[in-house]
């Protein structure tokens, strides 16, 4: 039997205010006024979840809180479902790779963190978790008398404190895919990562401390096809074998570049980024970097990794990355379904490669508008006519390349029509329609437009799943507009997108 989502959910928020609470089963469903057999039959997807069921676990939580029931309390309503729900499409079938600091693994909160990874499983979203082992590693050093040379895979490693780090290494891997278990979570460990010795750097030798020599992204990617949960660990071999240690933060910055992920998430034991004792909360990369330039000395080392990787993988493409305290309940739900957030969210300027086109421009749009127009997806376009229209178009940019354009046109004062979306066939599948979409609604928001219309006869999914429009009619359009598309023999399907304040979310 199918299990619905919102069972899932329901079923894993009933299980997090059961924790946070210290209460029974048997004492929460009284508290909610439901049968054990009713949670029961919502678990395994006999029974759907009413609204009356949601405002029942919401009203419990309510007067837990009331009560002052420890743990209870978050910024964040952890049976907060209708909040949650809210974002299932947003973040259906994203990857998030989300980083364990050892220390998180050890602390009090850590089997909270994973019933909140199991929340976001069961929301369709692919998980991938890297962890850390510093903590581990540092209290075996200490219990063995056996002085480490790093403990945090960025410096020498020797043959001792690899040793150790082997032995960390499962312990902090056995705590976790325990807790995975213990969620209904199945997963799996792979030699996915192959690595080589980084050898000698700056003069310094460091040994067996190593690099990523090659990462099967094609194996990660099939796992989550089948709904695991790929664990990796700071440690991987190399072709014949020899064990080296890896920093975790540069591996969890390179999982999430190679899979495309929308968030890279680093949970850790500090309440952000810290600067000058204030937690840094919401701000762009330049500024991220120019913040590491002027206060990296004054900044805990453990966080500059994070936040250094974290700028390199905005570089390359990732939307998000996150960097927020892993010892706080309901921590990571919130930070990824709260408007506030509880983190640091530093994020890419996602259009600054979106410009205006200019006449030179005409030959790349046009070589890209000719091959839509071969597939019938688009109607065919003169160089010049593409040339007269300049005006009215926007190019995507990579690395000084055009690889994808559309046009804004407008139809009367307070209606645009959006057009000729279109993207280089390398670059499909990577965002770059969407962001030209999103780009195009605020740009007429702020030509104070209130809806923006597409006519097309193939994208129905990419406008109505991926870019948010709603299924139109002919009359949504002005008449000439509409005279037009009934005349020209192409059928066009219409989609509309009403305009209206812009509401940020991470």
């Amino acid at each position: 039997m199918s299990i619905s989502r919102e069972n899932q959910t329901f079923y894993a928020a009933f299980e997090r205010l059961l924790k946070a609470s210290g209460l029974t089963v048997s004492e929460l469903c009284r508290k909610m006024d439901v049968s054990r057999a009713m949670i029961y039959a919502i678990k395994s997807g006999k029974s759907p979840v009413s609204q009356k069921m949601l405002t029942k676990l919401e009203t419990a939580e309510e007067q837990l809180n009331a009560a002052g029931s420890p743990g209870s309390k978050t910024t964040l309503k952890p049976t907060d479902l209708r909040g949650i729900l809210e974002y299932v499409p947003q973040f259906r079938d994203h990857v998030f790779v989300i980083a364990l600091d050892g220390s998180i693994i050890d602390g009090d909160n850590f089997s909270n963190v994973v019933t909140d990874i199991a929340v976001l499983h069961s929301l369709n979203i692919d998980v991938v978790l890297v962890h850390g082992i510093g903590r581990q590693l540092g209290r075996l050093s200490a219990e063995s008398g056996i002085e480490i040379s790093d403990a945090h895979g960025s410096g020498p490693t020797d043959e001792q404190t690899l040793e150790l780090a082997l032995a960390a290494c499962a312990e902090a891997q056995n705590a976790l895919t325990g807790a995975l278990t213990q969620n209904g979570l199945r997963y799996v460990i792979s030699n996915a990562v192959r690595a080589s010795e980084m050898g000698v750097i700056k003069g310094k030798d460091l040994g067996l401390t190593g690099k990523i020599d090659k990462l099967d992204d094609d194996l990660v990617r099939h796992m989550l096809t089948q709904g695991l949960v790929p664990v990796f660990s700071p440690l991987a071999y190399d072709k014949d074998g020899q064990a080296f240690r890896l920093n975790s933060d540069l591996l969890a910055s390179e999982l999430a570049i190679r899979l495309h992920a929308s968030k890279l998430i680093y949970l850790t034991p500090f309440p952000g980024l810290v600067v000058n004792d204030e937690p840094a909360m919401n701000i762009p990369l330049d500024q991220l970097q120019s913040l590491l330039s002027k206060h990296k000395e004054s900044l805990d080392p453990r966080l500059v990794s994070k936040a250094d990787f974290a700028a390199r993988t905005l570089q390359a493409g990732t939307p998000r990355a996150h960097i927020l305290d892993g010892r706080v309940f309901g921590g990571l739900l919130t930070e990824i379904f709260d408007k506030v957030g509880l983190g640091t969210m530093i994020h890419a300027n996602e259009y600054q490669q979106i410009r205006k086109a200019k006449k030179k421009d005409a030959a790349s749009i046009y070589a890209i508008t000719r091959n839509a127009a071969k597939h019938e997806t688009l109607r065919q376009r003169t160089r010049q006519s593409i040339e007269a229209a300049i005006d009215d178009f926007y190019v995507y940019e990579i690395d000084e390349s055009i690889v994808g354009c559309f046009s804004l046109v407008a139809l009367t004062s307070t209606t645009l029509e959006l057009g000729a979306v279109l993207v280089q066939p390398f670059y499909q599948g990577r965002g770059v329609g969407q962001k030209m979409v999103k780009y195009a609604c605020l740009e007429a928001q702020t030509r104070k437009a209130s809806k923006v219309v597409a006519l097309s006869t193939q994208a129905t999914t990419f406008f109505r799943d991926a870019a948010g429009f709603a299924e139109g009619k002919l009359s949504d359009l002005p008449k000439t507009r509409r005279d037009e598309a009934e005349h020209n023999g192409r059928a066009s399907k219409v989609f509309v997108k009403r305009i209206g304040s812009p509401r940020r979310k991470g």
